[in-house]
């Protein structure tokens, strides 16, 4: 929390100058020269008769001999429970939509390479070319045994939702949806803080939410569960507020459909906070200077 409070000049003094002077330029050219972002590397010595030996044929017959006797001797002799598939079809790749599973191939390498800085976990990305929610289930599903825990990743909403639940439900191993829970995670670490540099009660907080998909339902039922009314959440799709009067609300939708109507000025009005996770430009100053 402290470091929340630290003020915008000091924060600034600390940051590094960004060395970046072309970014569409620099980016292409890091991705370009490198041939991608990741690699895989040995973790073994393979250079004579006798480490390939211990390392393949024959030796390798005896760690699996014991893993055939007790599965779970998997996570001993293996990378298993260190080996994490990072899954999308490229229906919801950043902010750029719907481009495909070969297109967003750049995103998953960034994912890989943040498991493997900041967590020392060895991610590879799936990219898979379909849209079938069943055959996303069923290829996880039939990998699972390289690995240890699966990161969905730009998926759109709500066929995210379904692959999700299915899987949690008939795997046993960690499913994490990075566009649904690690949005949750961060935004809710800020709405606690917000809570305490304000001394508000969560119950009367008033949240106004532009954009209705996996980021935002996820944060949304999170916020929940930190002490926020849902009567109090305002949720906002391409075709406006979450309302009872719609008849094209899925699941997922409905369960913060209010019984008002209102335009996002109409709902900004008093409210204490405004999560953006749709487009840009949708906010005005009148319409932040009306807020709580």
């Amino acid at each position: 929390v402290p470091f929340f409070r630290r003020s915008a000049v000091t924060l600034m003094k600390r940051l590094p100058m960004s060395r970046i002077k072309n970014l569409r330029e620099e980016a292409l050219a890091l991705h370009k020269d490198n041939v991608g972002k990741i690699d895989i590397r040995i973790k073994v010595p393979a250079r004579d008769n006798d480490d390939l030996t211990l390392a393949y044929s024959p030796g390798v017959a005896e760690p699996c001999k014991e893993i055939n006797k007790d599965p779970a001797m998997l996570d001993v002799y293996t990378n298993h429970s260190n080996f994490v598939c990072v899954v999308s079809n490229g229906t919801a790749v950043l902010g750029l939509g719907d481009i495909g599973a070969g297109a967003a191939m750049p995103v998953m390498e960034g994912k890989s390479l943040l498991f493997k800085r900041f967590g020392d976990v060895d991610a590879f990305p799936l990219c898979v070319d379909t849209k079938d929610t069943a055959k996303i289930v069923e290829l996880v599903e039939l990998v699972a045994p390289t690995f240890g825990g699966v990161n969905l990743e730009d998926i759109k909403a709500p066929e995210c939702f379904y692959i999700e639940e299915v899987l949690k439900k008939e795997m046993n191993i960690p499913v994490f949806h990075d566009d649904q829970h690690g949005t949750a995670i961060i935004s809710g670490a800020g709405l606690i803080n917000a809570l305490e540099i304000t001394g508000k009660k969560a119950e009367d907080f008033i949240v106004v939410v532009s954009g209705a998909g996996a980021a935002a339902i996820a944060c949304a039922k999170f916020y929940t569960e930190l002490g926020i009314d849902p009567a109090n959440i305002r949720m906002f799709d391409s075709k406006g507020i979450l309302h009872k009067g719609r008849t094209d609300l899925n699941k997922y939708k409905a369960q913060f459909a209010l019984s008002e109507d209102m335009t996002m000025t109409e709902a900004l009005k008093g409210a204490d906070l405004f999560l953006g996770l749709s487009k840009k430009d949708l906010l005005t100053p009148d319409m932040i200077k009306s807020m709580a």
